[in-house]
């Protein structure tokens, strides 16, 4: 929120960031009341075998006259349960790897939880369906903008008819 004012490399815009500050920011910043909100948040997969992908990556072996310098190809979901684990245990916080499921809700918002476990990547990286039952990202995506219309247009009905 208002961590975006201040200079960059400033840690103190990490805070901002925090539910804490999100809070209060919003309780002296209201939202307008016609703004329509929707939140939708996830919650990363950290079971044994999501998390045992990374041992792969740390068990590798280089070449005995490997260049100095060599790209480590890092499994994304993997490295987002591992993170998503860390925010568990540490603070008890469900989470998609980087943002903790309580931070990614807007106070009076409407909220949309999946049932499935994605990371923070998944809307962004998923290219092809899973499993044919389920949406995929761009599915998801227009239900969400789908959603945030209708909700805009019944807070606008209801805020005109309290208008008349």
């Amino acid at each position: 929120m208002h961590g975006f004012l201040r200079p960059m490399g400033d840690l103190q815009a990490l805070e901002d960031l925090t539910y804490e500050k999100r809070k209060e920011f919003l309780k002296k910043h209201e939202l307008p009341k016609e703004l329509p909100v929707v939140c939708f948040h996830t919650e990363a997969n950290i079971s044994p075998a999501v998390l045992a992908t990374l041992s792969h990556v740390a068990h590798a072996e280089l070449p005995r006259f490997a260049p100095l310098s060599m790209p480590v190809v890092m499994p994304l979901g993997a490295t987002l349960a591992a993170s998503a684990q860390l925010l568990q245990t540490r603070y008890g916080e469900k989470s998609d790897g980087l943002v903790t499921c309580r931070d990614a809700e807007v106070p009076g918002s409407v909220v949309v939880l999946p049932k499935r476990k994605l990371d923070h990547a998944w809307m962004v990286y998923s290219s092809t369906k899973d499993d044919p039952l389920e949406a995929d990202a761009s599915q998801v995506c227009e239900a969400l903008l789908t959603l945030v219309m209708e909700v805009g247009l019944r807070k606008n009905h209801l805020i005109s008819l309290r208008d008349e």
